[in-house]
Order: structure tokens, then sequence, then C-alpha cells
């Protein structure tokens, strides 16, 4: 399962998780107003007329909830562009006398392909690491063979997205 994937199905349950919360809310409010009105004696209710359709909800209903969750969700997904949530690990032996890919390079990339891609050499005596910025897929920094493959591995699952 991609990263993007995972991201797009935990926004979607947190979604799902707080118009559950809203809907227990208004479930709450509604049984207490119940409650109080059961206390109250017993009076013929008028029969209600039909109301038009309000255009702005009012305070604390379902529809003006939703409508901030929907405001709080897009800033979120914008908030979720950003943040290095890509990721991609190349293993390898740096060197003929070691054994087991114990050296490797990893990216870590945001939507649009800034980031970082770290790496680690492995020897029998020792184990440097590096650090490398990363903006739009490339860097400054003269990159290794494995440094581009991580790269390229998720520059070419970045792809075209599709907005809503």
């Amino acid at each position: 399962m991609s990263s993007t994937l995972a991201g797009a199905i935990g926004i979607a349950a947190l979604f799902v998780a707080v118009l559950a919360l809203v809907f227990a809310i208004q479930a709450l409010r509604t049984q207490s107003g119940t409650s109080r009105s059961s206390k109250l004696p017993a009076t013929p209710a008028p029969e209600a007329e039909p109301q038009p359709q309000q255009p702005e909800a009012k305070q604390g209903t379902v529809r003006s909830e939703l409508k901030k969750l929907g405001k709080e969700l897009e800033v979120t997904r914008g908030e979720l562009r950003e943040t290095l949530q890509h990721l991609a690990v190349v293993r390898y032996d740096a060197f003929g006398d070691t054994g087991g890919k114990l050296s490797w390079s990893m990216a870590l990339l945001d939507d649009q392909g800034d980031g970082v891609v770290l790496t680690s050499i492995n020897s029998r005596a020792d184990a440097r690491t590096y650090a490398k910025e990363i903006k739009a897929f490339a860097s400054e920094a003269k990159l290794s063979p494995e440094e581009e493959e991580a790269i390229d591995t998720l520059r070419k699952e970045s792809g075209p997205t599709v907005e809503d």
C-alpha cells in the first residue's frame, strides 16, 4: 500500500470519526432537550408549518458542523501535501569486502518532491552518514546512483494527482 493511499485512508477515517462525533453530540443535545421537556406538563404542540430552507445553517447544527469540518479538512489536506510522507529505500553493498547490503540511501519527500535523502555507507571499520537537501526531485549536491534511484522511485510514484 503506498503512503499516499495510506494518508488518504487516514484522512477519510479521521473525517468519518469526526462526523460520528458530531452526530453523537447532536443526539445528546436532542436527548437532553427531550428529558427537560418531559418534566413540563403535557400541552398540545401546535402543528409545525413547513419552513423554507434557510440559506445559512445555524450555529451548532449538523449542517454548520459539517461545513466547518469541510473547511478544516481542506486545511489539513493542504498541510499534508507539505509533510515528508513519501519514502523510498535502496540497500546495497558499498564495498566488495562487506556483505549483507548494510549500506542504504533513503529519500523522504513531500508531494512537490522537496525533502531530504539520507545515506549511510557501512564498511568493516565504520559507518558514515550523509544528508542532502532535495528540491523538486533534484539536489545541488552530487548524488550517488543509489540516491538517484531512491528519488526516481518517488518521482515515478508521484505522477499526476487528482485535486478535489
